[in-house]
């Protein structure tokens, strides 16, 4: 695949203030396992999607500018500017070429967060999408997990905007380096990858579960997709 321009890493430093200021003003975020991210190299996060404020709060608690990804649905008006002015990844259609742009990231040593539960819902990772396994497979990146809790609670739709100072949790976990087995080519390589990083995702989630005083959501609440 052929890789196109990344985004502006510069971009997602100086507006990296702006998704601190969110997390930790005016919404209360603890966050637990900040030193399982590598300070340098590619890197791929991942993490659960249950609300509208994933994205800023995923963004402003990371230890390092990244780039995520954000449907394209979410490019409208005033976000539109905001989600290009902070170097973020847009996804339409089949998603190559946020993929393609996304490698270029990781190229350059960069960080890339993605959401592979792919649409807002009850956050405990019962389906993954295959994006962030190609990118740590050929982007030679390592997979950290991140479990978010309380950007929505049961009852409230996917598109809540919590009231200031919600208390939120976010847990990262140890990363994961991909380790393909030699015999395995072609798509056999992916589908390892896929297995080992959906594995890796579902376990962290549990984990995290079992050390939050803040449950999960308990519904899929209609709502916008992001």
């Amino acid at each position: 695949m052929r890789r196109p321009r990344p985004p502006s890493r510069l971009r997602a430093v100086i507006c990296r203030p702006i998704g601190w200021f969110l997390a930790h003003v005016y919404w209360s975020t603890s966050v637990r396992g900040r030193d399982h991210i590598p300070r340098k190299g590619p890197l791929v996060v991942i993490a659960n999607h249950t609300g509208f404020i994933d994205g800023p709060v995923a963004f402003g608690i990371m230890p390092r500018p990244t780039h995520f990804f954000v449907k394209g649905d979410m490019y409208k008006h005033g976000l539109g500017l905001v989600l290009r002015g902070s170097g973020q990844i847009r996804v339409d259609g089949s998603g190559r070429e946020a993929l393609a742009r996304a490698g270029a990231v990781l190229d350059r040593g960069g960080a890339i967060g993605i959401f592979p539960e792919g649409t807002r819902g009850s956050g405990d990772a019962s389906n993954i999408a295959g994006g962030a396994a190609w990118l740590a497979l050929h982007g030679h990146a390592p997979v950290v997990p991140l479990a978010l809790f309380g950007t929505r609670l049961t009852g409230e739709s996917v598109d809540v905007w919590p009231r200031p100072r919600r208390r939120l949790l976010a847990v990262f976990g140890k990363p994961l380096h991909l380790k393909i087995p030699d015999d395995l080519v072609g798509r056999a390589r992916q589908r390892f990858a896929e297995e080992a990083v959906a594995r890796v995702f579902r376990d962290h989630i549990r984990f995290a579960e079992t050390v939050s005083d803040i449950p999960l959501p308990q519904d899929d609440s209609p709502g916008e997709e992001s």
